[in-house]
This record gives structure tokens, sequence and C-alpha cells, in this order.
């Protein structure tokens, strides 16, 4: 009886849907490789230049019901390349966004948040009158 009752405590996590809308590529970063060796280092021969080169990140638009998101993969050496135009589910916990995609391997993946803005198309539709919305 205990149990039961433990197991009806967990409920499933409560989703939202959104749709990805498209993916860019960010700068987010800069990777740095010296060139140094070390018979260069023993000999006093190398020099001090470093080669720099800058990184991109994949960043997504995702359009929730009332909020567009626009989300970075928190694992940046190993990112999932997500479906675009695909209906993905998603759930804040804490700091993160947990996202995952039904159609694609409905593995649930973390990503950072970048920035949330209200979407305007949505109350737009809301606040035109019935009679004004176009029949289908």
């Amino acid at each position: 009886m205990l149990a039961a009752s433990s197991l009806s405590a967990k409920d499933k996590p409560d989703y939202q849907t959104g749709v990805l809308d498209r993916m860019d590529s960010t700068a987010c970063g800069y990777a740095e490789k010296n060139n140094k060796t070390l018979a260069g280092e023993i000999l006093g021969t190398d020099s001090q230049h470093k080669q720099t080169q800058q990184t991109l990140c994949q960043e997504y638009v995702l359009k929730g019901e009332h909020i567009t998101y626009r989300i970075r993969p928190r694992d940046d050496k190993h990112p999932a390349l997500l479906p675009i135009g695909e209906t993905a589910e998603f759930r804040i916990h804490k700091d993160k966004l947990l996202l995952r995609v039904p159609e694609a391997d409905g593995k649930e993946r973390e990503y950072i948040v970048v920035s949330m803005t209200p979407r305007t198309d949505t109350e737009a539709a809301e606040a035109r009158p019935a009679s004004a919305q176009p029949q289908r």
C-alpha cells in the first residue's frame, strides 16, 4: 500500500509543446592552440604564437504557445542536431530547459535558455474578434 502511494507521488513531468522554428550558428567563444613543441621548448626555438579560432554553437528558436525561446545545447562537444519544423516537448527545471523531440529519438536533452520573448503573433490572433478570423 505504501509503494502504491509513493508511485502516485512521482507523477510524470508536465511538458509544454512548441515548434523548432530554425537553427542558427552563433559565435560562442574561441579555441586556442599553442605552437609549442617539446624540442622547441628545450632548444628555445619555439615562438610564443597561438592560433585562435572562433568556435560556433548551435542556437535554436523554439516557439512555445506564448513565448519564443532561443536555446543552446549544454553539451558543446557532442550537440544533437534537432529537426527543424518538428513539434518538440519541453519543460523548465531549475536553471535549464529539458527538451525532447518524439518524432526523432525521443531523448530528453538539456539546453541553456539564451533569451525569452513573448509571442505577439498569438496575442493578435486571440484579440481579433471571431467574425474577423479567417474561415476554413
